[in-house]
């Protein structure tokens, strides 16, 4: 038996074979319906899915008509970002500007960390002002200004943000980099402040 607000309750009732060879009457899969809505809400820390669908609609079991309208996410957890499935931004600064993070290494040595999902790298140039003194006369030019970092989407139940930045500082001195190559704080990316889509509480 399934409620009147169940997202099962309209699905056509079909037989299956169980592992054991008998027929059982189920329901069919439920296919994911286009779902849109205007209105958006943005995650706070402290949010749960069943209190939002009380929020909008006045019954925390309609809490799969968010998820539906936000298909991106694989889970529940997932569209709230609370998962163990995380991404952690750690910042690399180097004092020389030429000088490049070994990123080749970084990439093939943290990709094969048990936990770790996915690595991308962020490399932002902007030029800034800066004085400088040539031939005696300050004059004003624009010098490139890095910002660099890994983000590094991680299962946090295998591996820590701490452990993480450990490996990061094994990697860079047995590259060498030392005293080269800076690790700053690492960050958690999360999806508190993001928006998701409250769609309408229609009928059904």
């Amino acid at each position: 038996m399934f409620s009147k607000i169940s997202r099962y309750r309209k699905l056509a009732e079909i037989v299956t074979i169980d592992a054991k060879g008998r027929r059982v009457e189920s329901k069919d899969l439920r296919l994911l319906p286009d779902v849109s809505g205007t209105f958006s809400h943005i995650i706070e820390g402290n949010d749960r899915l069943d209190h939002l669908a009380y929020k909008y609609y006045k019954q925390p079991r309609k809490w799969w008509r968010i998820c539906d309208a936000n298909p991106d996410f694989m889970s529940p957890s997932a569209l709230l970002g609370k998962d163990p499935l995380v991404t952690t931004q750690i910042p690399l600064s180097v004092a020389n500007p030429f000088v490049q993070p070994p990123w080749a290494e970084l990439q093939l040595q943290i990709t094969k960390l048990i936990g770790v999902k996915d690595l991308r790298i962020e490399e932002e140039v902007t030029m800034v002002e800066e004085e400088q003194v040539i031939n005696g006369t300050t004059v004003t030019v624009n010098v490139p200004q890095y910002t660099r970092a890994l983000v590094i989407v991680h299962n946090e139940i295998n591996l820590k943000p701490e452990a993480l930045v450990e490996a990061i500082t094994s990697i860079l001195t047995n590259a060498g980099y030392t005293n080269d190559v800076e690790i700053g704080r690492p960050q958690p990316v999360g999806r508190v402040g993001k928006k998701i889509i409250i769609p309408p509480n229609t009928v059904g």
